[in-house]
């Protein structure tokens, strides 16, 4: 009788050890999926706001170029001035990239990837 009694305890802990490795399973993987989409929803917003600002420095560039073009007669010089402006904020990005792309990059993810928000 008390044989009975131990095996049928046994018989409910394994239901019960399935169910939480069960619900452990389920919530892993809406856990991952979480991360995935808040990830992914962060770099398409990154993205997309970085074209469209590529799209407002693109116009700024050429009408600054015609700009300094006209003041100097010559539309050819405007261009070249302002391609040169552009290669030494390309040289100083390169000089900094560590800090201005990274680092941040590191501390957004970190937050997005280690977040216990729900």
């Amino acid at each position: 009788m008390a044989f009975e009694d131990v095996k049928e305890n046994f018989g409910t802990l394994k239901d019960r050890g399935e169910d939480v490795v069960s619900a452990n399973l389920k919530y892993y993987k809406l856990l991952l999926f979480k991360t995935f989409i808040k990830t992914n929803t962060a770099v398409v917003k990154a993205v997309m706001i970085g074209v469209l600002l590529l799209l407002v420095l693109f116009f700024f560039s050429f009408g600054l170029a015609f700009f300094i073009g006209s003041a100097l007669d010559s539309y050819g010089l405007g261009f070249f001035i302002v391609g040169g402006f552009y290669l030494i904020v390309t040289f100083i990005a390169y000089k900094f990239r560590n800090e201005i792309v990274e680092k941040p990059l590191i501390v957004n993810f970190s937050k997005i990837l280690l977040s216990d928000e729900d």
